[in-house]
This record gives structure tokens, sequence and C-alpha cells, in this order.
């Protein structure tokens, strides 16, 4: 990772909700979510809040470099049905080597939506997709079927 990122560097943009990032969306093949409201799932926001991280940190990593969600916590406090636009806001603020800090914030048109914290850790994707590959490959066909 570059020395460029700084305690306090933000990040912020808009997203509008569609009925593909609603909850019955979200596992299709799932029945009880079939049965679900037609609001922004969780599982869509926090994909959305970890985007924001990820737009925010892009510009200060090394070539081949990359970063993974390593923890959330974060509320998810009010509904957003589609044709609302979430305004999410990242702001870094922790830098301890390759992991790092940040404090996010989504609202939509109408209610804040979702505050919270949330790290990433920045890795080296040559490395981590082979280590991804070694640990697939010792998965024997029996396990994989159940």
């Amino acid at each position: 990772m570059k020395g460029t990122l700084k305690v306090g560097e933000t990040f912020a943009f808009s997203y509008p909700i569609t009925d593909a990032r609603t909850v019955p969306a979200l596992f299709p093949d799932a029945p009880e979510f079939q049965v679900m409201p037609e609001v922004l799932a969780t599982g869509y926001m926090v994909g959305l809040l970890e985007w924001t991280c990820v737009q925010l940190l892009n510009p200060h990593l090394e070539e081949g470099e990359g970063s993974l969600g390593v923890h959330v916590d974060f509320s998810h406090v009010a509904a957003t049905p589609p044709g609302l636009t979430v305004d999410v806001k990242a702001e870094c603020i922790s830098i301890d080597g390759n992991r790092i800090g940040f404090r996010v914030q989504a609202h939509d048109n109408h209610d804040l939506i979702s505050e919270g914290n949330h790290e990433r850790f920045v890795v080296d994707w040559a490395k981590f997709n082979l280590k991804v590959a070694e640990k697939a490959a010792a998965v024997s066909p029996a396990a994989m079927q159940g």
C-alpha cells in the first residue's frame, strides 16, 4: 500500500435502489425471502457500504493489491423501497499496517438507514489467490457433495 492514505479522508457516492436489490432478490431460492417486503436487503446494503470503502481505498493501493472486508459492525435502521437513492459516505478512521478502519453512514432520500464501522485488509491478489487455489484443491469431491 502506498503511504498516501490519511485518517480523515472521505469518499461518498449515491446508488439508486432497484427491485434487483431487494430482499426477495437476495436469495431467489429462499422461500422465506420471497414473502418478505421489497425493500433494500441488508446483504446488499452491506455490499454497498463495503463498496464505498473500497472506492476510498483503491487510489492508495499498489499495482496487484486489493482489499478484503474483515469486519462489519453497522445498523440497518430504516427500510428503503426501490426508486429511492442511497447516499453513502465512508471515512478512514484508522490505519494499522494493512488493516484499515472506516466509519460508514448511509441515507436514503428520507432517513438515516445505516451507520457504523467497517474494517478492510489490504492484500496482494497473487498471494491471496494462490492460498484460495490451494484450499480449493484440498477439498475432496466427496466433501463438496455434502
